[in-house]
């Protein structure tokens, strides 16, 4: 990146205190002091810490100037600014407007990283292409993510998340989408948002700001969002499999490492995803909708599905040294997400026996109860050999499931008693068993994951 001086007080409406030259730049936009380098704009920002306490220690990394909303001392090159948050969300878009790249914003209850990805390894197959790190999805990490796109950048991908109505707005006006897409209505932070309604009215904010002449990806068979497209100026495209959308799929074979299909857009041609589920179809056919919206030929990318690199932690094969599969999904969780993939597991033709361990979905309120119940339906014991529950919330799942489970198949451990499932969990497991895990991040089942892998080396 080049940013002169004079470009960021210009952006951030700032007052200039900077020592050097107006026409010097600027290679880098940091908030985090360790990843502060050499000529890099440090941007104070107010969480846990205050950021303003380690200007020091940015400049001594290097940074040359800083946004603070503080008077510093004589010798610090920084720019006065009111707020820094709003600051770094201002110079984002200054530099959005300044590189010009079509813009494509993805957001929905699952799937929404998974889909970032794969549109990110088809649009990457014909232009310059640049997508979210990791999970840098909110109001902070969104324009830290456009600060830190090449300036040669020519397609931009961006994640969008939330927690609370009126969060996915800010991300949509700061980013101006040529393409948004919803991947679907979960029930993530019906908690804070009360329905699923609510989620879906919170989700829509994503056309907040999308141009007059761009496109809305939405599934074909949420209804919710279908009432809620009726007044919105811009062109809907739908997706789905087995349906007459814009782009709908047939799957034509499912294995745990990889999952093909045919369209109805695409007559003739065979997609691979190298991840299982028809869910991870649905989100291909939305990576395929905006490949095919930006001219990205048919066979980049059908390339671009094939070799795609998911995100760590999202649906993720590991094998132990012994030859025990593991399936690890242990970033998120919602009800919707949770039955998804448990019925794509309990489909799976396996050598061994099939393992599942569930852990505490959050964030669902006075709901919670009836929701973990929810999945109960989708545990078979014809299909599922051991259920290990983690986690207070659980317990709702555990009463119904243990009568209809076969006697010690079935397993329930409180949040204190992790290092007792693990123990159970890693003794009870043989060669060629397969295990999938998933629960909500904040239950910390990749420690169990790890636990695994290292006691079966």
């Amino acid at each position: 990146m080049n940013l002169s001086v004079r470009e960021i007080v210009a952006a951030v409406n700032g007052v200039n205190h900077a020592i050097q030259h107006e026409d010097q730049c600027v290679e880098s936009v940091e908030f985090d002091t360790r990843k502060v380098i050499e000529n890099s704009l440090f941007v104070p920002l107010k969480g846990a810490r205050d950021g303003h306490d380690f200007i020091p220690q940015a400049i001594e990394s290097g940074a040359f100037l800083v946004l603070s909303e503080r008077e510093l001392s004589e010798g610090v090159s920084y720019i006065k600014v009111e707020d820094t948050l709003v600051a770094l969300q201002k110079l984002a878009q200054y530099f959005l407007e300044k590189v010009h790249p079509k813009v494509i914003g993805i957001t929905g209850s699952n799937g929404k990283t998974t889909t970032k990805d794969m549109t990110e390894a088809v649009l990457s197959q014909h232009y310059k292409t640049y997508k979210t790190q990791g999970n840098y999805n909110n109001h902070i990490g969104l324009p830290y993510t456009i600060l830190s796109m090449p300036e040669d950048t020519e397609m931009l991908v961006l994640e969008m998340g939330m927690d609370h109505k009126g969060e996915i707005e800010v991300l949509s006006n700061i980013s101006k989408p040529d393409i948004a897409a919803i991947t679907l209505i979960g029930e993530s932070h019906i908690e804070y948002l009360g329905s699923r309604a609510g989620i879906a009215e919170a989700k829509m904010e994503i056309t907040a700001g999308l141009k007059e002449d761009g496109v809305l990806i939405i599934p074909n068979d949420e209804p919710l969002l279908k009432r809620m497209i009726i007044d919105i100026p811009q062109t809907v495209d739908t997706f789905g499999i087995g349906t007459e959308a814009t782009l709908s799929a047939s799957i034509l074979s499912e294995t745990k490492v990889d999952t093909q299909f045919e369209t109805n857009l695409f007559e003739g041609e065979v997609f691979s995803i190298p991840v299982l589920g028809g869910y991870n179809v649905k989100n291909a056919l939305i990576a395929l909708l905006i490949g095919h919206f930006f001219n990205v030929p048919v066979s980049k990318m059908k390339n671009g599905l094939a070799t795609f690199d998911l995100t760590k932690n999202r649906t993720e094969w590991l094998k132990t040294n012994d030859g025990i599969d593991i399936l690890s999904d242990v970033y998120n969780a919602n009800p919707t997400a949770m039955k998804l993939v448990l019925d794509t597991f309990s489909a799976l033709k396996l050598e061994g026996r099939k393992f599942i361990v569930l852990g505490d979905m959050l964030e669902l309120g006075e709901l919670s109860n009836q929701m973990h119940e929810s999945v109960a339906e989708h545990i078979s014991p014809k299909k599922i050999d051991q259920v290990y529950l983690y986690g207070e919330q659980m317990e709702s799942l555990y009463n119904l499931l243990h009568e209809r489970m076969p006697q010690g198949s079935i397993h329930f451990y409180r949040k204190t008693e992790k290092k007792e499932m693990m123990t159970h969990l890693s003794e009870k497991m043989q060669p060629k068993d397969t295990v999938f895990l998933k629960a909500s991040n904040g239950m910390g089942l990749s420690e169990v994951v790890e636990f695994l892998l290292k006691s079966h080396e």
